[in-house]
């Protein structure tokens, strides 16, 4: 058994899709129509036969609760790993990225915390350099 497909609950596909693309840096995967919404994944151009990130709509009142408690708290809905945190950190500010925490060593890895503007805080994570 493996990870295939993990999911971020976002306010706005189109939205969700602008900035996970051309912000980030994510490529699409699979783009489908199901009813009024998409099946829309994304994967890094650095594995795009990896694991896929669905940007799912966040109509349930279930998951509007679960996104405006976790943002509340301080709390990232996902990790994303990045080789050079500080380099990603200041390519994401010259982007107009909004970060909640800059760069800081978490122990054996160094974590930042940004704004993804679909309601989600997205934490990014690197190893400490030797």
């Amino acid at each position: 058994m493996r990870i295939g497909v993990t999911s971020v609950f976002v306010d706005d596909q189109a939205k969700a899709e602008a900035f996970y693309t051309d912000v980030l840096g994510f490529q699409v995967k699979d783009k489908v129509p199901v009813g009024e919404y998409d099946w829309l994944t994304l994967v890094s151009p650095a594995d795009v036969d990896g694991i896929q990130l669905l940007l799912e709509p966040d109509q349930h009142p279930a998951a509007k609760a679960y996104k405006t408690a976790l943002s509340a708290e301080g709390i990232p809905v996902i990790v994303f790993t990045v080789d050079d945190l500080d380099a990603e950190y200041r390519r994401l500010l010259d982007r107009g990225v909004f970060f909640t925490q800059a760069p800081a060593p978490m122990g054996p890895v160094s974590t930042a915390v940004f704004d993804d503007t679909c309601g989600n805080l997205i934490q990014l994570m690197a190893p400490v350099s030797q």
